[in-house]
């Protein structure tokens, strides 16, 4: 049996009312372990790009992949796992205000890439725009001096293919 890991596909897709209901209802009715669905528009009207991101071992990633290019919206699947990709997540983070926090962030940005966007007298808002693995080690650094709970939104990977195959 292979193992769980994580897999990339990108979707292209008619862009229709209903499509992305039924992409995703596809994961929820088979029980797929879906990690991220981002969708926007692409170049042309009609047409929509799905980046999917999601964990499975081999068996359950081929079935995903038969299933979609089965679906008749679908108008091409491109599996991006075993290629180099270029992927982004943006993310961003509420935090309650103290002087002490916004000092120990400007800190950590030295080594970390994001911005301190917007702040109240009660709030600071982050925005991080990169991989998710380096999201996920900011949120863990956060924890680390935060005693508070935050606020975290994240809108889902978007991924294209590399130039070049290094």
């Amino acid at each position: 049996m292979s193992k769980t890991e994580q897999r990339w596909l990108s979707v292209y897709v008619e862009n229709e009312i209903g499509v992305l209901a039924r992409v995703s209802g596809l994961f929820s009715g088979k029980l797929y372990n879906l990690n991220s669905l981002t969708v926007g528009e692409t170049e042309s009207a009609d047409t929509s790009r799905m980046t999917i991101s999601l964990y499975s071992d081999d068996r359950t990633f081929e079935q995903v992949k038969h299933q979609l290019r089965n679906m008749i919206e679908v108008i091409q699947v491109i599996d991006y796992t075993a290629i180099p990709i270029h992927a982004k997540e943006i993310m961003y983070l509420k935090l309650n205000y103290s002087e002490k926090i916004k000092k120990k962030l400007a800190l950590i940005q030295k080594d970390r890439n994001f911005s301190m966007i917007d702040q109240s007298d009660e709030e600071l808002l982050i925005e991080s725009i990169v991989s998710e693995k380096e999201n996920n080690e900011l949120i863990d650094c956060i924890r680390e001096f935060v005693s508070k709970e935050f606020e975290v939104i994240r809108g889902g990977s978007v991924a294209i293919s590399s130039l070049t195959k290094e």
